[in-house]
């Protein structure tokens, strides 16, 4: 789980938050917002939204677009074995006794506040609940990686 470095940066400061780069930006709080256009520009992957939800009193959320495969987030591709292995043990060397459940979520769930609070210990921002509307900035960040490799 990515935490950033940046001096003074606060979630709930709307201006910082949009001020951080792209790659740190999706890989700190607008990660759902990747995945959500990933979908809408790769409609007919057979992939699924999937959640890294920390064990109770943990931090270290994650969503991230998976198949059987790979895994796509702000990285680009991964192996998925490979990907969710170094996750949790990056995530247990900053937290002792991290651990997570992988909980795929219906697609529909990545822009809605009110579908995520379904799930606890979920709850995302829509997209223009951001300084400004994330989706045209997912978009571009998105275009920066090759398309989903062939095999799914």
């Amino acid at each position: 789980m990515y935490q950033t470095r940046t001096q003074g940066y606060s979630k709930n400061d709307p201006v910082k938050r949009w001020a951080l780069p792209d790659r740190v930006f999706f890989a700190c709080g607008a990660c759902h917002i990747l995945a959500w256009v990933f979908f809408e520009q790769y409609p007919d992957q057979k992939a699924t939204p999937l959640w890294f939800c920390p064990g109770d009193g943990y931090i270290g959320s994650h969503i991230v677009v998976a198949s059987d495969n790979w895994i796509f987030d702000y990285h680009g591709f991964s192996c998925r074995e490979k990907y969710i292995e170094h996750t949790i043990k990056g995530a247990q060397r900053k937290w002792r006794g991290w651990h997570a459940s992988l909980v795929e979520l219906p697609k529909e769930v990545l822009v809605s506040e009110k579908l995520s609070r379904n799930y606890i210990g979920l709850w995302l921002r829509e997209p223009n609940q951001f300084l400004h509307n994330a989706l045209p900035r997912a978009r571009k960040f998105l275009g920066r990686f090759p398309p989903p490799p062939k095999l799914s």
